[in-house]
Order: structure tokens, then C-alpha cells, then sequence
């Protein structure tokens, strides 16, 4: 009985030694990584300190500006009262700096700094690595592939198909609200320009990725993957992307085995007007090995899902700044007028004939950019027209609202202005961005 006893105390002395050590262990590896970010954090803190921001708190950051539906509004507030640039932190050791000063924006642009991972990766599920995701040498290599899909003969004929989708939406009796209209409009566009599927429905489904998207994004418990998958979120951003994939996987193969009946590229092009996936099915004819059927799949998702959301976005802010400034759309309206006459249909040749609409698109874009920031990654250390610097690996937001909406770069900002556009006027020449510029 002793013997027993003695054993099992042994045992447990064991067992207590072994949690004394495990935890000591614990308690070290704590303190480690708690010095790492500390140290991380400090230099991160000398990165910026040229770059004055509003205060921050050392654990959350400005995670302030995102809650509430106030990220516009803050970012209007950093235009205005720190010059050029500020850092925002994203947690206590994440920061990027936040650009929206056309001098900046030149020298950024005018780099070949990838794309920042962090804020792009949770749309590669949707639209895998193409044009919008890529970096580098393969993204010259896709873009130079693509090039034919933008060439004149291409898009000349689009534009009465876009017409014609655009009466289908005037004479339409359904109430609902403009956001709606514009992207049944833009997905029938799309539909006949750039992945033509005629009798089937095309999925849609650029509300959800935008939700999904941002929702991710801002969640700090689902920056990682492996979390984010057991989420409700994660499995229905899951279910949602197999259910894309499916779609583009079976509308590719239509059209290959339609190719393949049809002939070769002028014969196609004699008999009807070549889409965007026609262009990209025969640059993989040409290029082979180098343009892959995943490549091939990323790049109609870019264009079916980004191209898609983008442009019907684009089209209600024009459409909402008309009908807010009743004197400008009737300009418009007078002007489209006298150059169609009644009932002619709009032609290519008629787009740089309309001075004055285009000046009002252009205001409304400013106002409200398609595309309202991209983020990059400092591939080598940068110094500004201003003498202030950041290192290699550093993350920037170029935030095109920001710059639209800055005080110093347009007077009165707030304001619809479309003769801020007028033939005559002059800006300086990344003022203006609505869809970035440079690599993108």
C-alpha cells in the first residue's frame, strides 16, 4: 500500500514538474513575441515619424475610422489637416501610409511596387491571379496578351450593343432602385462584350464578394485563412466561389468547342463581333504553355466580377450627381439631344462630340471614384518631391477619394463642378484618378 502511495506521489510530482516547466516555457515564448512586436512596433514608429497622423491608440490603432461608417468622412478630415500624407494603424503593429497628394501619387505610380498582399488577398479566391492581382513580369506578359481585346475594331461595335441594353433598361416598368437597374444594364453589357452567353444566365454575384470582401477585411480574427474557412462567412465565401468557378469553368468550355467549329480568328471575326473571352481563347492558342486554363479562368473572372462591379458603380454616382444637379443634366440632356436628333441611336463616332456630358462624367467620378484606393508594397526604399522618406516593405493606400476630395488639389471640393474639366482648364496630371493609374 506505501509503495503505491509513494508511486503515485512521485507520479504527481512528476506531472507538477513537468506544468511547472511547460508553463515557464509558455511564459518565455510569451515574452518573446511580446518583445519582437514591441520592437517591430518601434520601428515602424520611426518609419513614420516625419508623417505626423491623428492620435492613435497603441493597441487598436485607428481602427476608430473604419467603425461607424465614418471612413470617408476621416479621410476627408486627414486631406485637410495633414499635408500630403499620414500614417493610419491598423492594430499596434500594423501600419500603412495613406497618400492623396498628386506628387505622391506620380512617384508611387511611376514604380513597379507590387500589389499589397494584405489588401488584395481576399479577392484572389474569386478572381484568382489575373490582370488585377498580378505582379511583375507576368503581369506585362498577360497585359501584352490582352492588348488585342482593346483595340479599336474591337470596341467600335460594342457601343450599340451597349445602347441597345440601355433601352431595354429605359423602357423597363420595374421600381427598383437605380443601383439595381444599373447592374442588370451592365451584366446584359457584359453579357454580349465580354463573355457572351447567349440563352443562360450568367451568375452575378459582385454584391456578395463586396460584402464578403470588406467584412474580412476589418475582422482581425479572420486574417487567418485557417479560421476564416470554419466561420459562416468563410463557408459561404467558399460555397460562393465554387458556384463562380463552376460557371466560368462550364461558359469556357462552351466556347472552345464553339472555336473550334468556327475556325480560325478572321473567319469568327467575318461572321460576327469578337468578345473578350474569343480574344483570350485565341491568345492561349498563341502562347500556349504560358497562358494556362487557370490563367485563362482568373483573367474572365477579373473581368466578369471586378469590370462588372466597378463600371455599374461608376454609371449610378454619374447618374445620382445628374439628377442632384438638375441644371447640369438638363446641359446634358440638350446636348445629347441636337446630336442624336429624335430617336437615332448613339455611335461611336458620336462619343467625342459631347463636350459637356463629358465634363459632367468626369466631375462625377472625381466625386466618386469606381475605384477608391489601392494599396502597395515598397519593393526598395522611396524618398518624396518633399524630402520624406520610407523603407523597403513599407505598405501605402493611395486613396483616390482622399486626393479627389483634397482642399489643396481641387478648391472646393464638395462641390459639382464640372468645369473643373473644361477643355481649357489644366491640372496637374495625377489629380485626377478614378481608376488609378500606372501598373493596375
Amino acid at each position: 500500500m506505501s509503495v503505491s502511495v509513494l508511486s503515485i506521489t512521485r507520479l504527481l510530482g512528476g506531472v507538477s514538474g513537468l506544468l511547472q516547466v511547460a508553463s515557464l516555457l509558455g511564459l518565455a515564448l510569451l515574452l518573446l513575441k511580446a518583445a519582437q512586436l514591441y520592437l517591430h512596433r518601434q520601428r515602424l514608429l520611426k518609419a513614420v515619424q516625419e508623417f505626423p497622423s491623428p492620435p492613435s491608440h497603441w493597441l487598436f490603432g485607428h481602427k476608430q475610422e473604419l467603425q461607424k461608417g465614418q471612413e470617408i468622412q476621416e479621410l476627408q478630415k486627414r486631406a485637410e489637416k495633414y499635408p500630403r500624407a499620414s500614417p493610419r494603424w491598423l492594430w499596434g503593429s500594423k501600419v500603412s501610409l495613406v497618400v492623396y497628394d498628386p506628387d505622391y501619387m506620380k512617384v508611387i505610380l511611376g514604380r513597379s511596387d507590387p500589389k499589397s498582399e494584405g489588401s488584395y488577398r481576399f479577392m484572389a479566391p474569386w478572381i484568382g491571379y489575373g490582370l488585377l492581382l498580378l505582379n511583375g513580369q507576368t503581369w506585362f506578359q498577360h497585359r501584352r496578351m490582352l492588348t488585342p481585346a482593346f483595340h479599336y475594331d474591337i470596341l467600335k461595335p460594342y457601343v450599340g450593343l451597349m445602347a441597345d441594353s440601355v433601352q431595354v433598361m429605359l423602357v423597363s416598368s420595374n421600381p427598383a432602385h437605380l443601383h439595381t437597374h444599373t447592374h442588370s444594364t451592365i451584366h446584359r453589357v457584359h453579357s454580349q462584350t465580354a463573355v457572351s452567353t447567349p440563352g443562360q444566365k450568367r451568375v452575378l454575384l459582385s454584391p456578395l464578394t463586396n460584402n464578403v470582401f470588406w467584412s474580412a477585411k476589418r475582422n482581425i480574427f479572420y486574417q487567418k485563412d485557417i479560421i476564416y474557412r470554419l466561420t459562416p462567412e468563410g463557408r459561404l465565401n467558399h460555397r460562393a466561389c465554387q458556384l463562380a468557378h463552376q460557371h466560368t469553368d462550364r461558359v469556357i468550355k462552351m466556347r472552345k468547342a464553339q472555336l473550334q467549329e468556327e475556325g480560325e480568328l478572321e473567319k469568327v471575326r467575318s461572321k460576327r463581333h469578337l468578345d473578350f473571352l474569343d480574344i483570350l481563347l485565341f491568345a492561349q492558342r498563341e502562347n500556349g504553355n504560358s497562358f494556362s486554363d487557370k490563367d485563362l479562368r482568373a483573367e474572365v473572372d477579373t473581368f466578369m466580377f471586378e469590370g462588372h462591379d466597378t463600371t455599374a458603380s461608376g454609371i449610378s454616382w454619374i447618374l445620382y450627381a445628374l439628377a442632384t444637379h438638375p441644371e447640369h443634366q438638363q446641359r446634358c440632356r440638350e446636348e445629347v439631344q441636337s446630336l442624336l436628333g429624335d430617336g437615332a441611336s448613339i455611335t461611336w463616332d458620336h462619343l467625342d462630340q459631347m463636350p459637356y456630358t463629358t465634363m459632367c462624367i468626369k466631375e462625377a467620378l472625381r466625386l466618386y471614384p469606381p475605384v477608391p484606393g489601392v494599396g502597395r508594397e515598397l519593393s526598395k526604399p522611396i524618398t518624396f518631391p518633399d524630402g520624406r522618406s520610407l523603407p523597403k516593405g513599407f505598405l501605402v493606400l493611395l486613396s483616390f477619394y482622399a486626393l479627389h476630395h483634397n482642399p489643396k488639389v481641387w478648391p472646393n471640393p464638395e462641390v459639382f463642378d464640372p468645369s473643373r474639366f473644361a477643355p481649357d482648364s489644366s491640372r496637374h496630371s495625377h489629380a485626377f484618378l478614378p481608376f488609378s493609374g500606372g501598373s493596375r
